[in-house]
């Protein structure tokens, strides 16, 4: 490899960089030290092509910084020959593979490049000949790690586009791989739709396979001989059952197999413990089966089974150490068999049912409570307010909005009996109580009570970003200046000069803006903190609120891309369709659940 200076008009971005075609890089971390002591860390590039011009395999930003402040000496009348000069190591002749895997190894190091950048990278080394056993050994990845990022080619290029914006995480894009090509495409579809529940994270699995998404690794059946269908995905790590119904039937025909093996083997009792109900080990004590202990037989809606050998109730276990040997009675036989218990089941859930819609406050309180402490149908979860940024969490952990949901919070959680240190009162809360447990306490509270535990609810699992923020904002009248001002945080964010103009605009007149309009984005910052704190002798300006956090929200630019805005479009449309009767309906009513509707 030979090292060499080489002028910034001869280098350009070569493509095989692992960042090649993405939007120029924010240099702003690198400027201060190229301008004071230029490129000190050599670049990686190509041996020079027929016009003599060096393609950048690694050092992109180190090449778009330098081409700026070349700029700004050209500009200041102060060119430096020498300092248009970069530091470069120059590869031996190869192939291009050679060349990938040098982009991906300065630029993974960094720890920067998201899986999909990896997955584009990880394609073209395997286009270029490159096997699997190979890249693993050449980036001290496991091969299972190659496949997972690989398998992130079987999805539509959109989602692997959402994936790339963060708009989707990390475990809705790994459910997504379960999906054929067409319920990928149905799942953008409930993207897109403004109307419309789109399913996300774990509840991916449950849209795929109509509720119930049991992986193959709780059968207790040989999966060899199961006739039904199952379905991996595409990381490799689990399969799926297609049809939940041919699981059950084979699966319980696995656990009466069970129970009868252990009776045969001289246990005194089995006990088959459905998936409403659970076994509660502090319920219940070992025990020896020469001293009548029993199996428990622990079925969970998951599909998985755990079994509990030895226990007795602590009643038995009482009487046990009193040295009472009289045999416990034998086990009687159920009165109903397990299909005439789902006879008798499913006829009490229909008519209670039917009553409910009577009753809308008792409905009210068991909504509430099924959002709080969840069930096997339901799974809510609190808005998890995440972000990287310290000073972002920080910003919004110091907020007046903040403390005011957080005391109203802790109240919530006093009327219903809850700890008041508990993170959240969503998310699986209330587990003292257990669903039935917690209506109860909630038919107990009058409907004011309840209200107020239902903003909460609201509040807690109120999706950040999402349309249902922007038209709870326009439904309330929110002025976020009553609840927000400009701290350091916003101002370590805002870096559009543009954008910074406008807003110097909004706060100090056009007059000022036109006449700043060529100063840096500190200078532009420093105005736009002065005028709001009425410091050093400009005008105060009072409950000031940059455009896109108001209700409405709109932009400082033509060039768009603001998240509230799109979404305020899209509440507007709804309001629109609404206003016209126009909403939606099924095709065939009453084939589609109400939930699924809507």
């Amino acid at each position: 490899m030979k090292l060499d200076h080489i002028p910034l008009d001869k280098l350009y971005v070569d493509k095989t960089n692992m960042r090649f075609g993405r939007k120029v890089p924010d240099v702003s971390d690198l400027l201060p030290t190229i301008r004071a002591r230029g490129v000190i860390q050599t670049l990686l590039v190509r041996p020079p092509d027929a016009q003599g011009r060096y393609g950048i395999v690694a050092g992109r930003r180190r090449f778009h910084a330098s081409c700026i402040v070349a700029d700004e000496r050209r500009e200041a009348g102060d060119v430096d020959p020498d300092a248009l000069l970069l530091p470069c190591a120059i590869m031996e002749q190869g192939d291009d593979a050679a060349a990938i895997e040098a982009s991906m190894i300065e630029n993974m190091a960094r720890l920067d490049a998201d899986e999909v950048r990896q997955w584009e990278s990880f394609t073209r080394l395997v286009r270029e000949g490159r096997g699997l056993d190979e890249i693993a050994l050449t980036f001290g990845l496991p091969e299972l790690s190659i496949r997972r990022i690989l398998a992130l080619g079987n999805l539509l290029p959109r989602i692997r586009d959402l994936y790339r914006a963060e708009r989707i995480d990390r475990v809705t894009v790994r459910h997504l791989t379960l999906a054929s090509k067409s319920q990928q495409r149905a799942w953008l579809a409930l993207f897109d739709d403004a109307h419309a529940h789109v399913p996300i994270g774990h509840q991916v699995k449950a849209w795929l396979f109509g509720g119930q998404s049991i992986p193959v690794r709780f059968a207790l059946f040989d999966i060899a001989g199961f006739g039904g269908a199952t379905i991996a995905d595409l990381f490799g790590e689990d399969r799926y059952f297609a049809d939940p119904e041919a699981f059950w039937t084979a699966q319980n025909a696995a656990i009466a197999a069970a129970r009868d093996a252990y009776l045969a083997a001289g246990w005194a009792d089995v006990v088959v413990i459905p998936p409403a109900e659970h076994f509660h080990a502090w319920e219940h004590e070992k025990a020896a089966k020469r001293k009548g202990g029993r199996v428990y037989i622990d079925v969970r809606a998951t599909g998985e089974v755990t079994f509990h050998e030895g226990y007795v109730t602590r009643a038995e276990a009482r009487r046990i150490v009193r040295g009472d040997t009289t045999p416990p009675p034998k086990p009687h036989r159920p009165e109903l068999t397990s299909s005439l218990q789902t006879y008798v089941d499913l006829h009490r859930h229909a008519a209670v049912r039917a009553a409910l819609t009577g009753h809308p406050g008792l409905a009210l309180r068991l909504l509430v409570a099924h959002a709080i402490v969840g069930s096997p149908l339901w799974a809510v979860r609190p808005e998890p307010q995440a972000t990287r940024n310290q000073d972002v969490r920080d910003s919004v952990a110091r907020c007046r909005a903040e403390a005011v949901f957080q005391a109203e919070r802790r109240v919530v959680l006093d009327l219903l009996g809850f700890a008041t240190e508990d993170p959240t009162l969503t998310g699986g809360n209330g587990d003292d109580y257990g669903l039935a447990g917690l209506f109860l306490r909630l038919v107990a509270l009058p409907d004011e009570a309840v209200m107020r535990v239902v903003t909460i609810v609201i509040g807690e699992t109120l999706a950040a970003g999402s349309t249902a923020v922007e038209a709870l904002g326009g439904e309330l009248g929110i002025a976020m200046a009553d609840w927000w001002q400009a701290d350091d945080a916003f101002f370590t964010l805002l870096r559009d000069r543009a954008v910074l103009g406008r807003i110097v605009a909004d706060v100090a007149g056009e007059a000022v803006a036109d006449a700043n309009a060529g100063e840096k984005t500190q200078t532009l910052k420093r105005i736009v903190a002065d005028h709001l704190d009425g410091a050093q002798g400009r005008d105060k300006v009072e409950r000031w609120v940059p455009r896109w956090m108001q209700f409405p929200p709109a932009a400082y630019t033509e060039r768009g891309g603001v998240a509230t805005v799109a979404a305020h479009a899209r509440v507007a449309a709804a309001r629109r369709m609404v206003a016209g009767g126009c909403a939606a309906q099924p095709e065939e009513p009453g084939e589609v659940p109400l939930s699924q509707a809507a």
